[in-house]
């Protein structure tokens, strides 16, 4: 009886639609705090004296990494999967969720209470000298990825757990719009409203967005809860999540394409997201309170294109194909923004073909992760490809950072990006060989008739 209490509820359109409303807003409330502060950059190198912070293009470049610091260097993102797996999705969001809140406050102090001191590292062979408040909010950005990483894999196992042989495509694609929104929200309100208003203020707005998605997260744990069963627990306790379970995961060469398709293709959009706003600015001439519109063209794109392409790969499957044209778009669109034309409307055409890009790929890969691994190590899995993928994240920025201070033009920068698009596309088409060899299933319907 209690299986088929659990089968009606799963099976039921309102309660999954509702519970991906539920998790999608959390996710979404991240995606805006993640990108709040990427429009500033141009205030944030004016002196103090004029209300910035007096920071350098290579301060920038620093805090914009640091959001993958502790995942990276001290494995935080490969626990988080542990503790998701081990500890369950409710756990492991409420916690995600708050220190996603904790980390915009330490943010939102730094930025509030700047300080001309300066803090110097001196650790093996790392030298450096930061301001402090490039410090402090490197400090906040780094707790806060913690949380924003965690929520991610959190909210990725959700919708496999409540959406398997359902439209699983088109709500990872629905999630994924409502996070780009998120995305396009920062990139086009942040930097007015920090003109208008003081610099802190887009982070006191952000923070605000994140309380309510934590409030929606505990909610969703009230509806999660009745999915529970004492028949499904049993079930759970035969398939539990163990240590060996890594091994696995490692030796599937499926996952380790996949991983590599995200080190390279989020390297070549994420952080080129954050730099875009001063692109358009300095290469294209566009009013700097408008700039943050252009930068937002691309997420806003995918609001409706990618789950319009999740909907496609789960009635007609091809998930590997629409891959390969994301990534080949992505080239051609950084390709063309390193080429010597100055044209706002080119611009505007490179973003309009990012945001095509940016669709594609990820509303087709994400769903192809459950065909080669296990629902009771998925969020290990999702951890460890975010784990890796976040070294692109922190390294690209830094390097992008200080070509563009020798290279004002950004066709060095542009080039950067280009040749990692180009790498992903390969990365993609040695996944379409891979299944073909193993029968992953990745070229098939999702929805199961």
């Amino acid at each position: 009886m209690s299986e088929a209490i659990q089968r009606r509820l799963n099976d039921s359109p309102v309660a999954r639609w509702t519970v991906l409303f539920i998790v999608a807003t959390a996710m979404m409330m991240g995606y805006f705090v993640n990108d709040v502060m990427s429009p500033l950059e141009t205030l944030l190198e004016m002196p103090i004296e004029e209300g910035g912070l007096g920071w350098t293009p290579s301060d920038y470049g620093f805090f914009s990494g640091a959001g993958s610091f502790i995942n990276v260097f001290l494995l935080m993102l490969f626990f988080s999967g542990l503790i998701l797996d081990k500890m369950g999705i409710r756990f492991t969001g409420t916690l995600a969720c708050s220190l996603m809140v904790i980390g915009t406050c330490i943010k939102l102090i730094a930025v509030t209470h700047p300080s001309t001191e300066t803090i110097h590292f001196s650790r093996f062979t790392l030298h450096a000298s930061l301001p402090q408040s490039v410090a402090a909010a490197s400090l906040g950005f780094a707790v806060f990825g913690v949380g924003y990483e965690m929520t991610g894999i959190t909210v990725s196992k959700a919708m496999v757990r409540w959406f398997t042989g359902h439209e699983l495509a088109l709500a990872m694609g629905i999630q994924l719009a409502m996070a780009r929104l998120g995305t396009a929200a920062a990139l086009s309100i942040s930097a007015p409203v920090a003109r208008h208003y003081t610099l802190s203020t887009p982070l006191l707005v952000a923070l605000s967005f994140l309380i309510i998605g934590l409030l929606a997260f505990l909610v969703f744990c009230v509806m999660d809860r009745r999915l529970d069963s004492p028949v499904s627990q049993q079930s759970s306790e035969t398939e539990e999540f163990r240590f060996s379970d890594i091994g696995m995961t490692l030796r599937n060469p499926g996952f380790w394409l996949i991983t590599l398709f995200c080190v390279l293709f989020y390297s070549a959009v994420s952080p080129f997201l954050k730099f875009s706003t001063k692109l358009m600015v300095m290469k294209y001439g566009v009013d700097a309170d408008i700039a943050g519109f252009f930068s937002s063209i691309a997420p806003f794109g995918t609001i409706l294109m990618t789950p319009l392409f999740g909907l496609v790969y789960d009635r007609y499957g091809k998930g590997v194909t629409l891959v390969i044209t994301g990534a080949l778009m992505l080239t051609a669109v950084h390709f063309g923004f390193s080429l010597p034309m100055h044209s706002a409307t080119i611009a505007i055409a490179l973003m309009v073909l990012l945001s095509i890009g940016y669709s594609l790929a990820p509303a087709a890969l994400w769903p192809c992760v459950p065909k080669i691994i296990p629902l009771k190590c998925l969020g290990t899995a999702y951890s460890m490809i975010f784990f890796i993928q976040n070294f692109g994240r922190a390294i690209i920025p830094m390097f992008v950072g200080r070509a563009n201070e020798t290279d004002p033009t950004y066709t060095t920068s542009m080039l950067i990006f280009g040749f990692t698009a180009l790498g992903a596309a390969l990365t993609a088409i040695a996944m379409l060989v891979v299944d073909k060899k193993r029968g992953y299933g990745l070229q098939l319907p999702n929805i199961k008739i």
